[in-house]
C-alpha cells in the first residue's frame, strides 16, 4: 500500500528568508534537528512532522541564531508573504509581469487587494506601493551595476511605461539620476531585507 501524502504535514511561516542563501541556511537548521522538510520556500517551509512545543521553540531557537524568525501571528505571517511576493517578483523572477501588481498579489495571497494593503499599512506603516517601490529601485541600482542592459532595456523588465518614469522615480527615491547613478565610484546598495521598512 502506497500512501501518497502525509496530512500531518505542517507548514512553518518564517522571516526575513530573503533569499536562496536563506533557504539553505534554513534547510540546514533543520537538518541538525533531524526534521524532513517536503518544500523549503521564501518565507514558509512544509515539514514532515508534527511538533510538539518543546520542538517548535527548538526549531525557533535554532533559526533565531542564523537570523531569521519563527511566526505564529496571523497578521504577521500574511504581511511577510505580501514582502516575499514582491521580494520574489522584483529580485528573483526573470518573467516580466504583465498584469496588474493589485491583481497579481490578491491572487497569489488569495485575499482581496484592499485589506492586504491596509492590513499593510497599518502594521508596517508604509504602503504596499512604497514597499514595492523601494525594491524596484534597488533592483535597477542593482542591474545598473551589472552593467549588462541599457536603462531602456531595464525600464522594460521592471515594468515601467517609459524611461522617463523610471528615472523620475529613480530620481526621487535616491536624489540621483540612473546615468549619475552608474558613474558614481561608490556604488551604495541596501541589503533586501532592510530595503522598504520604516526605521521606529
Amino acid at each position: 500500500m502506497f500512501i501518497l501524502s502525509n496530512p500531518t504535514n505542517l507548514k512553518l511561516y518564517i522571516k526575513y528568508m530573503v533569499s536562496a542563501r536563506c533557504k539553505v541556511a534554513v534547510k540546514e537548521e533543520l537538518k541538525k534537528l533531524g526534521l524532513h522538510f517536503i518544500v523549503v520556500d521564501l518565507g514558509e517551509v512544509d515539514i514532515m512532522e508534527t511538533l510538539t512545543s518543546e520542538q517548535r521553540l527548538q526549531v525557533a531557537d535554532a533559526l533565531f541564531s542564523v537570523g531569521f524568525q519563527l511566526m505564529d501571528d496571523k497578521r504577521a505571517v500574511l504581511i511577510e508573504k505580501i514582502k516575499n511576493a514582491i521580494i520574489e517578483m522584483v529580485h528573483h523572477s526573470d518573467e516580466v509581469v504583465k498584469i496588474n501588481f493589485s491583481n497579481f498579489l490578491s491572487e497569489k495571497l488569495g485575499h482581496n487587494y484592499t485589506y492586504l494593503a491596509n492590513l499593510f499599512s497599518e502594521v508596517q506603516g508604509t504602503t504596499i506601493e512604497q514597499f514595492l517601490i523601494s525594491h524596484k529601485i534597488e533592483r535597477i541600482k542593482e542591474l545598473i551595476i551589472y552593467g549588462e542592459l541599457n536603462i531602456t532595456e531595464i525600464a522594460w523588465k521592471m515594468n515601467y511605461s517609459s524611461v522617463a518614469h523610471l528615472s523620475n522615480q529613480f530620481k526621487k527615491a535616491t536624489g540621483l539620476s540612473p546615468s549619475h547613478f552608474k558613474n558614481l565610484k561608490d556604488k551604495r546598495r541596501n541589503p533586501i531585507e532592510e530595503v522598504g521598512n520604516v526605521q521606529p
